[in-house]
């Protein structure tokens, strides 16, 4: 653990093996950190936020975060290797990957003197002003599907802002965001702005949400854990952004720039293993297209190919055993009730046979209401199913309890807008798409894909409160 810009065992002596999935081996260990870690770290920060931290000027925030934004463009290589090897992602994702967390740090040590308040005419003696103030200490819940890159997205506008932040990375991928944490010390944050408690969720997670000194929480994760946090929140009446994932529809029409679509569907449900929130799992396609699309589809399925990280294909292998298992139920069950399989991807012949690897399987069509058309597989497992006209289209894109991302293909203009504003989700593509891209781009959901926002200025505002200041000068 980091703790106080220290390295601690947890005072339990527990800890977690750490598996490398590309191999299936166990290759290093973390600590579990305990309630009792929970209690240091927290009041360490709590320490923070009333001394040298709290006291800090927006400025010299700033200035750290730009710092750390330049340690980790130092130790690029480095980073992208412990996050290959931890995760089993291909090396070139690892390596953009680090460049992403550094641009966050960057970005938003740009935006840490820009977070304004406003004042607002009143009455003829009245001066009125407001201002934006940190929470205080704030909780970060990081998945395991981008480590590096979610911290970076989590915790530096929340430092940016003024906050001291306490992280419980994922289990099955934290070893990045421990070495970052050291390279905060090393670019000079005070002792308690951050803090890093690795262990599993139902002991760490659950010490970290429920403690009485957090005073605001951020989660990426599953819907139903991320229920369990918000009634932690509400249990002490403070705020929390949520990010539950999504069942992301892609709707192309036959006018589109289908080769540019069929690229971008496919990378963008291969990449990370399709374990990405907002990776396009579904696709929409106008019926009088539906052939087509589905044949190019289909062959540039057939050219995937799943391997160890230095192998650098288009995918590596899922996270774990238990993930490798749930896609496999899905994939298996599709194909015991009858919903065609149009094409698989390889596993490369030279992967190690204990990793935890899947290869890309593409269906079509899809029941509307069958589980790979409604549920997220997070896997790389694309389902496809025709519409018949715009209005079909709004209907399946809107279908389903998620709405976190959207791509709307189609050269009509005045269609794409009508779709972008009706369609239910957080962020809509036109003729692009970019699961999880752009630093500076507002991103969360709507329905069960969560609430708040992430990424670009609107996630100050999230790490921040709003105080209004009335002065009666006569």
């Amino acid at each position: 653990m980091f703790i106080g810009n220290r390295w601690f065992a947890s005072t339990s002596g527990q800890t977690v093996p750490v598996v490398a999935p590309a191999e299936g081996i166990v290759f290093a260990e973390i600590a579990e950190a305990s309630s009792e870690d929970v209690d240091l770290a927290v009041s360490t920060a709590r320490e923070a936020m009333d001394g040298t931290w709290g006291c800090s000027t927006a400025t010299q925030r700033g200035r750290l975060l730009m710092r750390l934004s330049a340690l980790i463009l130092d130790h690029a290589e480095e980073l992208a290797l412990i996050e290959a090897r931890d995760t089993g992602r291909p090396i070139s994702l690892a390596r953009n990957d680090v460049l992403v967390t550094a641009r966050y740090f960057e970005f938003y040590g740009g935006g840490a003197d820009k977070l304004h308040g406003e004042t607002i005419p009143y009455l003829a003696d009245f001066f009125v002003a407001t201002q934006r103030e940190p929470h205080g200490v704030t909780a970060h819940i990081i998945p395991w599907n981008y480590p590096a890159q979610m911290f970076g997205r989590s915790v530096a506008p929340a430092l940016a802002a003024g906050n001291a932040a306490v992280v419980k990375p994922a289990e099955d991928g934290c070893l990045s965001i421990l070495r970052i944490a050291e390279l905060a010390a090393e670019a000079g944050f005070p002792t308690g702005a951050l803090a890093v408690l690795p262990g599993r969720g139902a002991t760490t997670g659950a010490a970290l949400t429920a403690h009485p000194g957090i005073d605001f929480i951020a989660f990426t994760g599953s819907p139903e854990v991320g229920e369990l946090v918000q009634i932690a929140a509400a249990k002490r009446h403070i705020g929390c952004t949520l990010e539950l994932g999504g069942k992301s529809p892609h709707v192309v029409f036959g006018d589109a720039d289908l080769e540019a679509a069929v690229a971008a569907i496919v990378t963008g449900i291969v990449q990370n293993a399709g374990q990405t929130c907002s990776a396009g799992s579904r696709v929409l396609i106008e019926r009088a297209a539906y052939d087509r699309v589905l044949k190019a589809l289909a062959d540039r399925f057939a050219q995937t190919r799943a391997g160890t990280p230095e192998m650098d294909l288009e995918l590596g292998p899922v996270i774990n055993a238990k993930q490798r298992a749930r896609v496999d139920r899905y994939i298996a069950n599709a194909r015991e009730s009858g919903v065609p399989l149009v094409a698989t991807g390889q596993i490369h012949p030279g992967a190690p046979p204990g990793g935890y690897f899947v290869a890309p399987h593409l269906f079509a069509p899809v029941p509307e209401q069958h589980p790979l058309a409604v549920e997220e597989v997070f896997g790389p497992v694309l389902a496809v199913l025709p519409f018949e006209d715009e209005a079909d289209a709004l209907r399946l894109a809107n279908a389903g309890e998620f709405g976190l991302l959207a791509g709307v293909w189609t050269r009509d203009g005045a269609r794409a807008m009508r779709l972008a504003r009706s369609i239910r989700a957080g962020q809509v593509y036109i003729n692009g798409f970019g699961a999880g891209g752009g630093v500076e781009l507002p991103f969360g959901g709507v329905k069960r894909s969560g609430h708040g926002r992430e990424k670009g200025f609107e996630a100050l505002y999230e790490f921040s409160t709003l105080k209004t200041i009335i002065q009666k000068h006569g």
